[in-house]
């Protein structure tokens, strides 16, 4: 049985993954600020904002603690995000930046170090997978919060895979940009205005051109991926688009 963690369970891919894992049998443990409608025997959830950022290594502790000893592999995927705030450098409030990097960038690094130090003695697969984005790799205007995140997701990922790759039993991570969802975020994308986001119309097209992935897809892609040899094989840094 392979047990799996997982923040941002509520909507978008999060949910998507998490049916479909549970219906493929295995163990899910959902992260996130609010509750879902998930009843299952396998799914057990846990209500924390991830900005507080001083829970979180507790918190993967304890859920490894609670793991069945019949579990067959560990794996994080780190997938909630935020967006917010989308605006010009100097006109975004201060806060809402050190929110932005919280969820985008530090708890994804607190969850990562918390599953490597709680699995060190364990010898079966270990993954952790960085759910980046394009946005990290290639700036856009109005976006300074979400591509710093990102960005520094992605060079994260990478350092702790350097470190993981000299251990004998160590945990093999991947950051991936899934391309580009039809999930909330890309509706509170396509509510900003010109002013803040000067691409907006560009996201409004994607939508109407029916070029916006669907979730459950993406999902079904990304877990396909994750279970294969190729989780192995492929870069740190991937886009699901590639594979």
């Amino acid at each position: 049985m392979k047990t799996y963690i997982i923040t941002g369970t509520t909507s978008g891919i999060g949910l998507e993954l998490v049916n479909q894992l549970l219906e493929a049998g295995h163990t899910v443990y959902g992260i996130a600020r609010k509750e879902n409608d998930i009843d299952h025997p396998q799914y057990h959830h846990v209500l924390l904002d991830l900005t507080e950022t001083s829970k979180l290594a507790d918190t993967v502790k304890e859920i490894i603690k609670e793991v069945s000893p019949e579990a067959s592999s560990y794996t994080l995927i780190n997938n909630a995000g935020t967006i917010d705030p989308i605006g010009m450098v100097g006109e975004i409030d201060g806060e809402l930046i050190a929110k932005s990097i919280a969820v985008n960038l530090t708890a994804p690094m607190v969850l990562t170090g918390a599953f490597i130090h709680a699995l060190a003695a364990i010898d079966m697969p270990k993954k952790v997978v960085q759910i980046s984005s394009g946005a990290g790799r290639n700036a856009l205007d109005g976006w300074s919060s979400y591509c710093a995140g990102k960005a520094g997701l992605d060079r994260f990922t990478e350092a702790a895979q350097l470190e993981e790759s000299n251990k004998r039993n160590g945990v093999r991570l991947v950051s991936i940009a899934p391309g580009i969802i039809d999930t909330s975020m890309q509706q509170t994308i396509r509510q900003s205005s010109t002013s803040a986001f000067p691409s907006v119309e560009r996201f409004k097209e994607y939508k109407a051109s029916g070029q916006l992935s669907n979730a459950k897809d993406v999902a079904k892609k990304l877990i396909g991926f994750i279970e294969s040899e190729q989780f192995y094989k492929v870069d740190v840094l991937t886009d699901l688009r590639n594979l």
